[in-house]
């Protein structure tokens, strides 16, 4: 087997190494609330999370995954290198926020890190501005959607059950919880895994694998897998993060944040665009909790978890130029 195609195998193998650490990363944001209101134990809550995660290629198509691979950065300057490049400066951030306990997305990092190496390769030029304008757009948009749906679902919740015996409420509360967590899941891997998707995309039409650009089978195949046995792996540095430190929540708090999250997440990736699913599902707390009363919402978790995100994509970007301009300073001529 030639060099080149040696190193394309690597990079798609890298990729979904990146697709693994996004399933650990966002384990938590799967999790989290089924966990902190004692729904499921964390073995369960993973398994059931991954088994939603794999089977959402079922149920959306492959509109995320054209966006991310050539709606964003201009395929003609494309190189197996940039791909490699972005991969690492996207691992690297997710590794970095992973560790440092910051539910951050790892969809953001991924095309921050895809521009930053684009760039320092050919220039700011190579961006195509539709695809960003949607992108940036949500998140802001998707944090403010979840929080405002989860604020409509836990209001509309309450006054259905006002008056009701408390402990069947909770009763029933817990095996809604179980139907909302697998949406969220289904709305997890139903876009997380297309970024991935759509990067291998881009990358074996860059290595002329394919004439036409589009998503092969076994593509989805291997994103699913791989971000489901991410899932798998936990998250557990976020988990608590996520479940505890933003809001106390119960069982019918945790089933208004999940259902806000995946409506908005089944809409965005409906659209083709590429949200942040931990914006989502933070806002979609965050709602839960302010509804209850402002005071319930730690808000100065939820200012740093924001910062986070808005550092992200530059961060990312910073790896991912820096990490192309290392592999070229190396040896430009190896790739």
């Amino acid at each position: 087997m030639a060099a080149a195609t040696l190193f394309v195998v690597f990079i798609i193998l890298v990729a979904l190494a990146f697709d693994f650490t996004n399933g650990m990363h966002d384990a938590a944001n799967s999790i989290a609330t089924v966990v902190s209101t004692r729904v499921l134990t964390p073995r369960q809550a993973v398994i059931w999370a991954a088994f939603f995660n794999f089977i959402a290629f079922l149920i959306f198509g492959t509109r995320v995954a054209h966006t991310i691979g050539a709606g964003m950065i201009n395929l003609s300057v494309v190189t197996p290198t940039v791909i490699f490049a972005a991969l690492l400066g996207a691992i690297g951030w997710n590794l970095f926020t992973w560790y440092m306990g910051l539910p951050t997305s790892s969809s953001h990092a991924l095309i921050g890190g895809y521009a930053g190496a684009a760039i320092v390769k050919a220039g700011p030029q190579v961006i195509i501005a539709a695809g960003w304008v949607k992108t940036v757009l949500f998140i802001f948009i998707a944090p403010l959607i979840g929080l405002l749906l989860g604020v409509l679902f836990i209001t509309v919740t309450t006054w259905v059950v006002r008056g009701r015996n408390p402990t069947r409420i909770n009763k029933a509360a817990r095996r809604l919880q179980l139907l909302s967590a697998a949406l969220y899941s289904l709305g997890h891997g139903g876009n997380d895994a297309q970024k991935t998707m759509g990067i291998i995309a881009s990358l074996i039409y860059a290595a002329g694998w394919i004439k036409t650009f589009h998503i092969p089978l076994w593509i989805v195949l291997s994103a699913q897998a791989a971000i489901a046995l991410g899932t798998l792996s936990g998250g557990w540095r976020i988990v608590k993060t996520m479940g505890q430190k933003i809001t106390k929540l119960r069982p019918i708090d945790g089933f208004c944040a999940e259902t806000a999250s995946a409506i908005s997440i089944f809409f965005a990736t409906h659209a083709g665009v590429p949200v942040s699913t931990t914006h989502v599902i933070t806002g979609a707390i965050s709602g839960v909790g302010a509804a209850k009363r402002l005071t319930a919402v730690r808000w100065g978790v939820t200012l740093r978890i924001v910062w986070a995100w808005l550092f992200t994509i530059p961060g990312a970007a910073l790896a991912g130029g820096l990490f192309y301009f290392l592999i070229n300073l190396v040896d430009k001529h190896i790739f």
